[in-house]
């Protein structure tokens, strides 16, 4: 499910833009961050099946409280912001294929996505999400539609050839929107989530399990992963070989990029592509209002879960509705969809650095971890990849300083 709602329209929106305005020459940024995404969310998987808490809780017991109050506080705005993105790219894909008022799509999408999260037990929700992760395969169907200049793809994916300017900010955009600190936040939950729905222990009371639990946290985030980077794959194969083969270099919606295929790769691609948007968008948006639920409620030590009814966990739902409001509220707003989807890069960039640093921490503290602590090669990869996203995170501000 994290790696699935990795691909959510914001995201689809960026790799449409990579694939459009260079070809196949940035395909080798997939094979870049799959080993750097697998390793950060196998290390907020061990944190959360390990301790039985979440990843706010565990920054709480290394950090000051207002560190992490102010990195989860940059972390909810990122993902109201991406709620609204979210939200829009879904309407606006909608209205493509069905008519009507995009707005009026914004408030279904909305209330579908928290009725999921209020209404129904944990369980059953969990099957919800992962059935729409099949949504995914849509893009896989693109690019089964369309001519792919296989020789020129397969080069692009080992050779870096395109490292101008503009190009490089596209980079920054890819790893800010494959390494989000949401995901970071859901994963551990998810974990922790389970350990209380389960009736079960952390791994911590419970060493005789570690063997079995590890075995299946690494089968499936590295499947997870995979599956993520596969479908951005594809969307940047299909938005090559179509939209920048025909001229078409600036996509600044994952709708738009829906409605740019219709008359090159023809309609069967196009509904395909705008149902994909639907669906990843009906899995991404409760997970950063979840994401966002879970990292403030146990940063301030409030009730937190899924498993919870409303009434039990009122202010852990509070935060899903609220979210979830305010990223209806942006629709109305004068804020372009490509401003929030930018800003809301910025933010994640900012907050990912100091988030990946201090989960790493925690995840070699002994303290917390006890003899489960992480060991080097995976602590490797953790660091290697808050190095490139401190990167990344300065480019896109010098970027934006620059003009």
């Amino acid at each position: 499910m994290t790696g699935a709602a990795d691909d959510d329209p914001s995201g689809i929106a960026t790799y449409s833009q990579a694939g459009a305005g260079f070809g196949y020459g940035l395909l080798w940024t997939m094979i870049l961050t799959y080993p750097l995404m697998a390793a950060v969310q196998l290390v907020s998987a061990h944190i959360g099946r390990v301790t039985g808490a979440g990843l706010g809780k565990n920054l709480g017991r290394v950090f000051p409280h207002p560190i992490v109050s102010l990195l989860v506080t940059i972390l909810l705005i990122a993902n109201i912001f991406n709620i609204g993105a979210d939200l829009s790219a879904m309407a606006a894909a909608a209205q493509l294929v069905g008519g009507g008022s995009s707005h009026i799509y914004v408030i279904l999408f909305a209330l579908l996505a928290v009725g999921l999260q209020l209404f129904i037990p944990y369980r059953q929700y969990a099957s919800v999400l992962k059935w729409l992760t099949l949504s995914l395969l849509a893009y896989v169907g693109v690019i089964l539609l369309v001519h792919i200049n296989w020789p020129q793809a397969l080069l692009g994916m080992v050779w870096p050839r395109n490292l101008g300017m503009t190009a490089l900010l596209t980079v920054v955009a890819v790893l800010g929107t494959t390494i989000s600190p949401y995901l970071f936040f859901w994963q551990s939950s998810q974990e922790a989530e389970d350990i209380a729905t389960s009736n079960g222990k952390a791994l911590r009371e419970v060493p005789s399990s570690v063997s079995r639990q590890y075995r299946r946290i690494r089968y499936d985030t590295l499947a997870g992963m995979a599956l993520s980077n596969l479908v951005a794959l594809a969307i940047m194969l299909a938005t090559a070989a179509t939209l920048h083969a025909e001229g078409v270099t600036t996509i600044d919606s994952a709708a738009q990029a829906a409605d740019a295929l219709r008359p090159i790769a023809g309609r069967f691609a196009f509904l395909l592509f705008a149902i994909g948007i639907i669906g990843t968008g009906l899995l991404a948006v409760p997970v950063l209002a979840g994401s966002a639920a879970f990292a403030v409620s146990e940063t301030h030590g409030w009730s937190a879960g899924l498993e919870y009814k409303p009434h039990q966990a009122m202010r852990f739902y509070a935060i899903i509705v609220g979210a979830t409001f305010v990223g209806v509220l942006m629709d109305w707003s004068n804020l372009s969809p490509i401003k929030a989807l930018f800003w809301s890069a910025v933010l994640n960039g900012l907050a990912a650095v100091p988030i990946m640093a201090a989960m790493t921490i925690v995840a070699s503290s002994r303290r917390i971890m006890g003899h489960l602590h992480e060991r080097r090669l995976l602590l490797g990869f953790g660091w290697t990849a808050t190095a490139i996203m401190a990167l990344a995170s300065a480019a896109t501000l010098v970027a934006a300083a620059t003009g």
